[in-house]
């Protein structure tokens, strides 16, 4: 059997220098961890899989493609265009898709959801142009405040996503996720709810989840008084699997549609879109991965879910319908990357390099 290993080279920016305690680009030891730009996302899967290697040597017991890709940080799309027309180059049995992490450090875990996404541009017109509110004000439609209704039918009164004609009330099956364990990795201020009902791993990974990313609208400083009359957001959707992305993006547009108060005219424009992914875990490498997992860890694998869209998964998917694929790695959630001070921990490092070395040998155990 043949095994391709995937990682990425390129790195985000280190964002502000100032917020970092050591230099970004300059790899610094501290209480047990490494920092740095990179350290886990996603140079240290490059390390994974290079002290795989070197562990094995000579005995590789399956053959090997390695795949580091350059560009995934700007979402290029480079390699899920390259993916089709060389297929078979990239050909494998089984597709470790090393851009993720454990749900913690010293849980072995693989993620077998990733949620697809469809944004879309909404434009709200009430007036031919602003006009003064103390002259006009009260009877002119405000297009701001149509626009502020609209984004608001997007949720119930425990602030979940509501959007008319999807399902809204799935359930994860996997690992959980606990809810003060949430509030901290995403920084929720003390005494502020999380939105939603039902576990944070279903409204997280299962279900459908709306953010208004952007409003053009009047700024506070340099307003005036006047009726807004031209006003747009831009809405992204986030949609699990078994949502098809064209489903969702026409139930998003009728939805927006259909709220918008008072005759407003509405006009909505789809921008990006993504189909959700799933992995099937009942082959032989997810078998081998588990016992790889529990001698080292003397855990069984977890399965998680990503909020996030990783569309070479997809593409790859497509590509080889046979093959399966693990996504896994070291970047666990102390990792914080695309934040100042990412780092990774080393011994999380070595027992996955570990993991995967113990994969490959079990792998190539494995009936096909």
């Amino acid at each position: 059997p043949t095994v391709l290993l995937y990682c990425h080279y390129d790195v985000q920016p280190p964002l502000d220098d100032h917020a970092w305690t050591s230099p970004p680009f300059t790899l610094a030891e501290r209480d047990g961890r490494w920092y740095g730009r990179g350290a886990a996302d996603c140079k240290g899967n490059i390390v994974m899989h290079l002290t795989a290697l070197r562990a094995l040597g000579d005995d590789l017991p399956v053959g090997v493609k390695l795949v580091a890709e350059g560009s995934e940080e700007q979402g290029t799309g480079g390699l899920e265009a390259y993916v089709p027309s060389h297929a078979d180059e990239l050909h494998a049995d089984a597709l470790l898709i090393c851009d993720t992490g454990n749900a913690a450090a010293g849980v072995p875990t693989a993620t077998t959801s990733l949620r697809g996404v469809v944004n879309v541009v909404v434009k709200v017109d009430t007036l031919r142009g602003p006009v003064h509110s103390g002259m006009f004000g009260g009877p002119a439609p405000d297009a701001l405040a149509a626009l502020i209704r609209m984004l608001d039918s997007l949720r119930d009164e425990n602030g979940g996503t509501v959007v008319d004609g999807l399902a809204c009330d799935g359930a994860w099956d996997g690992v959980g996720y606990d809810p003060d364990q949430f509030r901290a990795d995403a920084g929720v201020l003390d005494g502020v709810q999380l939105t939603g009902g039902g576990a944070v791993a279903d409204r997280l990974w299962a279900r459908p989840a709306v953010t208004v990313l952007g409003i053009d609208c009047p700024p506070v400083v340099g307003s005036s008084a006047s009726v807004p009359a031209s006003v747009a957001a831009r809405v992204s959707l986030r949609i699990p699997p078994g949502t098809d992305p064209h489903a969702a993006l026409a139930a998003l547009t009728a939805h927006l549609q259909k709220a918008a108060p008072w005759g407003a005219r509405v006009d909505i424009k789809p921008e990006q879109s993504g189909a959700p992914f799933r992995a099937a875990t009942d082959g032989p490498a997810y078998a081998a991965l588990d016992a790889a997992a529990r001698a080292v860890y003397g855990k069984p694998l977890s399965y998680v879910g990503q909020g996030g869209s990783i569309p070479l998964c997809n593409v790859l998917q497509e590509s080889f319908p046979d093959a399966e694929i693990v996504l896994m790695g070291v970047e666990e959630p102390r990792c914080a990357i695309h934040a100042p001070n990412e780092s990774v921990d080393p011994e999380e490092l070595r027992h996955m390099a570990e993991v995967e070395a113990r994969f490959l040998v079990e792998y190539a155990r494995r009936p096909h």
